[in-house]
């Protein structure tokens, strides 16, 4: 060193600490993510302007850059929550979400990088909690699994969409009940639909007795209707008609005018 030119020395620092602070100050942000602006001297978290989006950025290299994942994430959350009669549901769910983008500095000046923990995942056991308290266990187990997922999603965006963090969707994994109480509805649900197939047998079984008796009405009343109308008279005419036919046909008979009941013919065949 003592060799060096005196000039030599400060331009040697000067280009060392020229690269401390260079490295300090350059900033690459990754794609999905975006930064938020903190300047030291000159009022702390930018709110005012946009978050620093993907790429290569230069700041001053007494400010400091906090960054954030922008893309969609999904957290689990394992809850025990009581139904509208106090028994213990266990529920399985998961969240989609994100920042809002628009307002990342606000979100980072109050709720800071662990918002997930503090505003996320407080509102989705308090929703879940609200909504499960409004139904049965029953209702739970059954049909109302999509309703309670909507319910949970809407209440739960109401409170976080005011806290800077986009809510995109609620899903319900699972819900699990105490077997005993998993096992009566099971055994209900199943009385229930041997139920409703006894009284499906029974309907069926009534249409067809009906659809018989009105067919045998129908029969009756045609019966009725012919035998009223059938008079001597007309017994007589088709008795008469009924004799030419058979007397025109090739076949050998012997016809026997007036010996019959009434006055009609006898027709005595060659067999």
């Amino acid at each position: 060193m003592e060799k060096l030119p005196k000039i030599a020395l400060p331009i040697i620092i000067i280009f060392i600490v020229l690269i401390v602070l260079f490295s300090k100050s350059a900033i690459t942000i990754d794609s999905g993510q975006a930064g938020v602006l903190y300047k030291t001297f000159d009022g702390g978290v930018v709110t005012d302007e946009p978050a620093m989006g993907e790429g290569f950025h230069i700041v001053a290299p007494w400010n400091k850059v906090f960054v954030y994942e922008v893309r969609q994430q999904e957290i689990f959350e394992n809850m025990q929550v009581l139904s509208s009669n106090g028994l213990e549901i266990k529920l399985e769910a998961s969240a989609w979400f994100q920042p809002d983008f628009s307002n990342l500095g606000k979100l980072h000046q109050e709720k800071g990088q662990n918002y997930v923990s503090r505003v996320l995942q407080p509102a989705i056991r308090s929703a879940a909690r609200s909504v499960v308290g409004r139904y049965t266990p029953e209702q739970l187990y059954s049909s109302k699994r999509d309703v309670i997922q909507e319910e949970i999603f809407e209440e739960t965006k109401k409170i976080v969409e005011k806290q800077f963090v986009q809510l995109n969707e609620i899903l319900v994994r699972d819900v699990t009940l105490p077997n005993t109480i998993k096992d009566a509805i099971e055994r209900k649900l199943k009385q229930e639909q041997e139920s409703l197939e006894y009284e499906f047998r029974l309907i069926t079984a009534d249409k067809e007795a009906q659809k018989v008796r009105i067919e045998a009405q129908g029969k009756a009343d045609a019966n009725r209707i012919l035998s009223a109308s059938l008079t001597d008279k007309i017994l007589q005419d088709k008795g008469i008609e009924a004799t030419l036919k058979l007397a025109e046909s090739p076949n050998s008979k012997v016809v026997i005018i007036g010996s019959g009941k009434d006055g009609m013919p006898i027709i005595l065949g060659n067999n």
